[in-house]
C-alpha cells in the first residue's frame, strides 16, 4: 500500500490516551518528553493531532478555552511541533488553519519561539508581548524577611482564588485552578488581613521545578511567594516572566536565575491580552496562556 499523502491524513481531537504519543513527538523534536505537562494539558484543554500511517503522531498541537464553554472569551494554543522526518513540509500550518478555524470568532493567543512566529504571523497573529524564560537554583541569600505573609493553599482558598483569578487574567479559568491542587507540588497564598493578594504554584518538570501561575497584586507580594515556595525545593527553578515586570526579573538575577530564552506573546482577534497585566506575573505554562 503507498503511503497516502500528508495533506490527505485526517486531523483527529487528541485525547489523554495520547500521552505517551505526544510525549515521543516532543522526544523526537529535541524537547523534553513533559508527561506531566502533557497529561495536564489534553485534559483540561483540546489536542489536536494527525496520525503517522507508520505509527505515532505527524503533528499535535493544545489548545486550553477560557470562558464560557459555548463561547469561550480566549484560546490559548501550545505544544505546536511536527515530527522532524515531516517538517518544512507544510504540515504546522495546516493544523493551525485547522484549530483557527474550529475556534471560530474565539480570540487567540499563543507563545511563539523565534523559529515558529514567521509561521504564526503569516497566519494573522500579531505580537503583543515578550515573556523571558529564567531558570537556575534560587538562593535566598541575606534579603531583609518579606513583609508580606504566605502559606499553604488549603481547599477553602479555592473560592477566593478562582475569583481573584479571574479579576486579574479576565477570563474564568476554573478548571484549570481545581486542578492545580492535583498538578502542583506547592500551592501557595499570600494574603492581607485575611485576604488573598496573590497566588503561586510550583510544579514538576524534568530536572526542574516550574512556578506557575504567579499572580500577585504588586512584585513584593511577587517575590514573597516565589520565595517561599524555591524555600521548599531542591531543584532549580524554570518560570517565564512578562517582560514588563522589570523589577522582578533584576531581583530573580540577583537571588540566581539566568535568562535562557524569549518569546513573543501573540494574539489573534484581540490587539491585546484581557486582564490586568500588572498582577499577572508569568503563566501556568506558556503552552495555556
Amino acid at each position: 500500500m503507498p503511503t497516502p499523502s500528508l495533506a490527505a491524513l485526517p486531523i483527529r481531537r487528541l485525547t489523554p490516551r495520547d500521552l505517551t504519543a505526544c510525549a515521543d513527538l516532543s522526544e523526537n523534536r529535541g524537547w523534553p518528553r513533559e508527561e506531566h505537562k502533557w497529561q495536564f494539558l489534553l485534559t483540561a484543554g483540546k489536542g489536536y493531532g494527525i496520525d503517522d500511517p507508520d505509527g505515532g503522531l505527524v503533528s499535535a498541537c493544545v489548545v486550553t478555552d477560557y470562558g464560557p464553554r459555548d463561547r469561550p472569551d480566549l484560546g490559548a494554543i501550545g505544544m505546536v511541533l511536527v515530527a522532524e522526518r515531516h517538517a518544512r513540509q507544510g504540515i504546522g500550518r495546516r493544523l493551525m488553519r485547522h484549530v483557527v478555524s474550529a475556534m471560530g470568532t474565539t480570540p487567540l493567543t499563543l507563545h511563539a519561539t523565534p523559529n515558529g512566529q514567521a509561521l504564526y504571523e503569516e497566519l494573522g497573529f500579531k505580537v503583543t508581548g515578550r515573556a523571558e524564560m529564567l531558570r537556575g537554583r534560587f538562593r535566598a541569600g541575606a534579603s531583609v524577611p518579606s513583609a508580606v505573609a504566605t502559606r499553604a493553599a488549603t481547599a477553602e482558598d479555592l473560592s477566593a482564588i478562582v475569583r481573584l483569578d479571574e479579576e486579574v487574567f479576565g477570563a474564568d479559568r476554573t478548571h484549570i485552578i481545581t486542578r492545580l491542587p492535583a498538578f502542583t507540588d506547592r500551592l501557595r497564598i499570600a494574603e492581607e488581613n485575611g485576604r488573598i493578594i496573590g497566588y503561586a504554584g510550583t510544579w514538576p518538570n524534568m530536572d526542574t521545578q516550574v512556578v506557575g501561575p504567579l499572580i500577585a497584586r504588586d512584585t513584593e507580594t511577587a517575590k514573597a511567594l516565589i520565595a517561599s515556595l524555591a524555600a521548599h525545593t531542591d531543584r532549580p527553578l524554570r518560570t517565564d516572566i512578562d517582560v514588563r515586570h522589570e523589577e522582578l526579573l533584576a531581583w530573580a538575577k540577583e537571588h540566581g536565575l539566568v535568562s535562557v530564552a524569549f518569546n513573543s506573546v501573540m494574539t489573534y482577534g484581540i490587539s491585546e491580552l484581557p486582564g490586568d497585566w500588572t498582577r499577572r506575573f508569568a503563566p501556568v505554562t506558556v503552552a495555556a496562556g
